[in-house]
This record gives structure tokens, C-alpha cells and sequence, in this order.
């Protein structure tokens, strides 16, 4: 069973984050991601980024995957 600890591994071993939450049940989990990376992108383009720091993870390991996805800017401002 894929843990929460185990999906934010794969998240920051793909993408520079200056802060992420990753809660779950162990087959849905949700995240809150902060990256320099998602600046001027959309909402879409950013959670690809996600995805493919996933790779195939989210086809074999993780059922479903809710995120709120931010900038650092965004996310000091919230």
C-alpha cells in the first residue's frame, strides 16, 4: 500500500517544491504544493508538472490524486 510519506517522496523527487502537504487513505490522497516551477502557468499546466513527477505511479500505485497547486507568491498571499 502506497503511504502518504511515500507519494510526497515521489512529488519531491521530481519537482523542486518550497512546500508540500500530501494526506491520504492510501489509495486517494490530496496535496498542497508550492513551486517556483508552476509561475506562469495555468491551473492545468501545473498539475501536469505533478503528473509527470509522478510518472507512472499515478497509473499503478495512486487511485486519485486531488491538489491544490500554488506559487510561492500565491501561496504567501492566501
Amino acid at each position: 500500500m502506497v503511504l502518504a510519506d511515500d507519494v510526497r517522496q515521489y512529488i519531491q523527487e521530481g519537482l523542486a517544491c518550497e512546500h508540500l502537504e500530501v494526506t491520504g487513505d492510501g489509495q486517494h490522497f490530496e496535496a498542497v504544493i508550492v513551486s517556483e516551477a508552476f509561475r506562469g502557468k495555468n491551473r492545468v499546466q501545473q498539475h501536469q508538472l505533478v503528473y509527470k513527477a509522478l510518472g507512472n505511479r499515478m497509473r499503478e500505485e495512486i487511485h486519485a490524486l486531488s491538489m491544490q497547486t500554488f506559487t510561492p507568491e500565491h501561496w504567501a498571499a492566501r
